[in-house]
């Protein structure tokens, strides 16, 4: 726990008049993540895409949802031109599937793809982090510490205001699993690493609407964040791993049920 909390020190020290609680943490967090979608890009489409990107992802809009250009423009109060760009956008990271002479629909949901998507952010990751590991520096590891604190608070915080309160545990989420890889120095593997986030994540939410974990994520979370700050490269990327293996088996059994094949995909 050291590096950790040396760490969380060392941020404090440098805010000592902040006092924070865990329902501020989730009101600033659902705050800053309204202000990124509505300064994001600076247009109306790219506004659109980071809206209906967050509706797809927190399982607002559902899986195979038939997107009619006529009905968006009216839930989300826009223009068809700005829809159609945004809707294409979502299409090119995969959330929204364009169907031939028959417009857009969100991206269905299977077993295959979703073990896919696991294996390839495992693989990614993997690396990602070890190169963190290796060549992070101390502001590598405040922003660690930082986003383990802040996403620590906003699990804590009382359940009202749910929605509020998901969105918030979802960007804190967000944060940590990039900070931890914000030291491997490539940007293109950080932007592939939240694209698979992205993905991944819109399971897990679905998931959690059929059934909620009993799981202690802020346990597994900590274990993660104390091996990187030791640099042990290989416990971090052990604990990783298993963290999202046991998601895996979490979303396969509420999805599609556990069975042989779930296992056999889901295998190390």
């Amino acid at each position: 726990m050291y590096k950790t909390t040396k760490a969380i020190i060392s941020y404090n020290c440098a805010v000592p008049n902040t006092l924070v609680t865990p329902s501020k943490l989730v009101d600033d967090a659902f705050v800053e993540a309204s202000a990124a979608t509505a300064s994001s890009g600076g247009t109306m489409a790219m506004q659109l895409y980071s809206r209906i990107r967050e509706d797809i992802i927190n399982g607002v809009l559902v899986p195979g949802l038939k997107l009619k250009i006529e009905e968006i423009c009216r839930q989300y109060d826009a223009g068809s031109s700005p829809v159609r760009e945004a809707l294409n956008l979502l299409t090119s990271f995969g959330l929204v599937e364009r169907q031939d002479n028959r417009g857009f629909r969100v991206r269905s949901i299977s077993l295959e793809e979703y073990a896919d998507l696991l294996r390839v952010r495992c693989w990614v990751e993997e690396r990602a982090l070890r190169e963190s590991i290796a060549n992070g520096d101390d502001a590598w590891e405040e922003r660690i510490a930082l986003a383990l604190f802040r996403l620590k608070r906003v699990s804590k915080a009382p359940e009202q205001a749910k929605q509020r309160r998901d969105a918030a545990w979802i960007q804190a989420h967000r944060e940590f699993h990039h900070a931890l890889l914000t030291g491997c120095g490539s940007p293109m593997l950080l932007d592939y690493c939240g694209q698979l986030f992205d993905q991944n994540i819109r399971y897990s939410q679905i998931a959690r609407a059929v059934s909620q974990s009993e799981r202690d994520n802020d346990i597994e979370h900590v274990e993660i964040a104390d091996a990187a700050l030791e640099r042990d490269a290989d416990s971090a990327v052990d604990r990783l791993l298993a963290h999202y293996r046991t998601t895996g088996k979490y979303v396969t059994a509420c999805l599609f049920g556990a069975d042989a094949k779930a296992a056999e995909l889901f295998a190390s």
